[in-house]
């Protein structure tokens, strides 16, 4: 022996490896194209049974169907139908009890045969629970006690020994998402509605008004137009904003004055200046429901740092830059 490994014949090659990625995506892709195609009232009834139930969507799977029923729960709930995951191994150990008979239960099993959902599933039909269930096999315990059964496509697992689910819990997991979507739709929840629920992250702050962040009522720096420079430096320092608004006589927006504008009209008589003397007219505003990345936005194209927010030139806020910095926008 010399200490140098004999190559294996069999042994996987890169080109192998392609060949068995490209075999689960193209499986996945017809599975996914099927269940798309054969889409007809029996999806219609099952959104209608979630939309119509009045307690909480719970959605329960074991093994790899638990992890993909934990993913179309938390979905549901992000996108304004609120769920909960129970695990039918500890349903079957008091869980049962999380099951309310205002709720509508969805239950996954490629198989149908489950075992551990059999308690689940008597206690729907005791206590008149609605129950929707995924499953590849209509005739199947799971679909005989189902009130609505959404099928899975008979296309092979994307393993090549047909055994480790992987067609199935991708056609699941869109079943779920389409769920999710089409109740989204119904109820008309707007991004307003999905930015309270998603306070935190990037998508919350993606999602952040100007009304959230901006600054209104006493904090704001307004002088009006009449008033000497002198006060206007006073109030400048006092809210720390760096400019203040000028306002005409029916406490309009016509005007800011910034420190660029002290610079250009410095002299010895600044001080006793009016303010509409030397502010720059029409600033830039904004409104209060714009995303605050817009507002971001606008104050990088203009080289501003605050921002008034107006509504009708009528000033009702103020946003400093560094505000959507704190907020996370970049």
């Amino acid at each position: 022996m010399n200490g140098t490994a004999k190559s294996d014949s069999k042994s996987p090659t890169p080109k192998g490896d392609i060949e068995a990625a490209q075999r689960v995506f193209r499986l996945e892709a017809e599975a996914l194209r099927a269940i798309g195609d054969n889409l007809d009232e029996t999806f219609i009834r099952a959104v209608d049974l979630i939309g119509q139930a009045t307690g909480r969507t719970v959605v329960t799977g074991m093994g790899k169907s638990g992890h993909i029923a934990r993913k179309i729960s938390s979905t549901l709930s992000s996108t304004g139908t609120p769920s909960f995951y129970v695990h039918p191994g500890e349903a079957s150990h008091g869980d049962l009890g999380m099951i309310a008979r205002e709720d509508v239960v969805l239950a996954l099993s490629n198989s149908g045969e489950t075992q551990e959902l059999g308690d689940v599933i008597n206690y729907c039909r005791r206590f008149n629970v609605p129950l929707v269930s995924i499953t590849a096999r209509l005739e199947s315990t799971l679909a005989d006690n189902s009130d609505c059964t959404l099928l899975l496509p008979a296309i092979a697992e994307a393993c090549p020994m047909g055994l480790a689910p992987t067609t199935s819990t991708t056609g699941m997991l869109a079943i779920g998402d389409a769920l999710a979507i089409a109740l989204l739709s119904r109820r008309g929840f707007t991004a307003e509605d999905f930015q309270v629920l998603h306070p935190g992250g990037k998508l919350g702050q993606n999602l952040l008004r100007v009304g959230d962040l901006m600054h209104g009522g006493d904090d704001l720096p307004l002088i009006a137009a009449e008033e000497r420079v002198s006060e206007a430096l006073l109030l400048m320092s006092a809210k720390g904003f760096g400019c203040a608004g000028v306002t005409d006589a029916s406490g309009e927006l016509i005007g800011v004055i910034t420190d660029g504008d002290l610079r250009r009209h410095m002299s010895d008589t600044l001080l006793s200046l009016s303010c509409g003397e030397i502010m720059t007219a029409n600033p830039k505003t904004i409104r209060s429901q714009a995303l605050a990345s817009e507002a971001l936005g606008l104050m990088n194209a203009t080289t501003i740092t605050s921002l008034f927010v107006a509504q009708d030139r009528t000033p009702v806020g103020i946003l400093h830059i560094h505000d959507c910095l704190r907020a996370g926008l970049a």
